[in-house]
């Protein structure tokens, strides 16, 4: 029999949407098993993601200082060691968590499993059907550390009463919030930008949008969009990570790509209607807990290759504006429909 007092260091370092995906999957783990203890090792970039979690600590992984390579990993292992950790649920697998498992010799240390094989044989083309989710892998971690976890019933946190900083950069709530963030790492999993300014501008005259993204050229793109319409602001390059968790939470839908921010606004709870271009909802990265419906896919019959990856890093130049086969209308539509 597990112990329902154990102590549980959870690993997932990166990427940003990897990470949220964890925040749901904690939720329900915590609220089935309210005597457990949690650390969470991430890095600091990710800490905003688990403030709201009872009965969770999060131990930063300095993988760039002081725990970087093997001699940096071995002091973290010792570190870690120090808060009395009975158990480990490795949910990233990766060479970093791999050299740590060494270090946790004779721990009850399970390692999440990918999918690598499935995943492969549906970007080859030789298979096309739902995978288990990213949160079915996680919850299956659990599983084997002896703490099953449901999904089916998820509780969220309520919304953030936003800061006098927030709102003077929003304005008066009037209008229903939309969220809409169009970039994301990689060209092919975004819409074609003058698409993307279609949506906005028809959006615009029924709602109050919030624009999201980062660096430089995103902020600078997005604040020429914002610039073309009323009741459009763009967010991007003017609050932190926390600050936009907060405004994310008092969204009335997200639009987004396959993307961080997508898993950011379902860990929230908020309806998320998600465009994808070369990758699929089949290789299990879909949002927490929305409908099949609310992800809208390109053309598979203009794109018989899609998904071209996995994480939408591998593409023919020619699929790179794929996304662009969903018409503006049909975006604008859904998004009505669901709001």
């Amino acid at each position: 029999m597990p112990d329902k007092h154990a102590h549980l260091l959870v690993i997932r370092l990166s990427a940003m949407g990897d990470v949220a995906m964890t925040v749901p999957v904690l939720r329900a783990l915590i609220s089935q098993y309210p005597n457990l203890k949690i650390t969470v090792l991430t890095t600091q970039l990710f800490k905003p993601f688990f403030r709201d979690l009872v009965n969770t600590n999060v131990f930063v992984a300095d993988v760039k200082g002081a725990h970087n390579g093997v001699y940096g990993l071995y002091k973290l292992s010792k570190e870690l060691k120090a808060l009395q950790i009975d158990q480990i649920a490795d949910l990233h697998n990766v060479l970093r968590s791999n050299i740590l498992k060494h270090f946790f010799s004779g721990y009850d240390f399970v390692q999440i499993n990918k999918g690598r094989k499935e995943k492969k044989e549906l970007i080859l083309g030789e298979s096309f059907r739902q995978l288990k989710t990213t949160h079915e892998r996680y919850a299956e971690v659990f599983e084997k550390l002896g703490f099953p976890v449901n999904l089916s019933n998820p509780v969220f946190p309520a919304q953030t009463v936003l800061s006098s900083k927030i709102q003077s950069l929003i304005g008066q709530k009037s209008k229903k919030m939309i969220g809409i963030a169009p970039f994301a790492a990689h060209e092919g999993k975004m819409y074609p930008l003058p698409l993307m300014k279609q949506v906005v501008g028809a959006l615009s005259k029924d709602y109050q949008i919030l624009l999201f993204g980062g660096g430089n050229k995103e902020v600078e793109a997005l604040s020429k969009m914002a610039e073309s319409f009323e009741n459009v602001v763009n967010l991007a390059g003017k609050i932190n990570l926390d600050e936009q968790l907060d405004v994310i939470s008092n969204l009335d839908l997200m639009l987004s790509m396959d993307s961080g921010n997508a898993h950011i606004a379902a860990m929230l709870g908020v309806k998320v209607i998600t465009i994808w271009g070369v990758t699929h909802p089949f290789a299990g990265f879909g949002p927490f807990n929305q409908p099949k419906d609310y992800m809208l896919l390109s053309d598979r019959h203009k794109f018989p290759k899609i998904p071209t990856s996995v994480f939408g890093n591998k593409f023919p130049e020619s699929y790179k504006e794929a996304s662009g086969t969903i018409p503006p209308e049909t975006v604008i539509k859904k998004i009505i429909s669901v709001i």
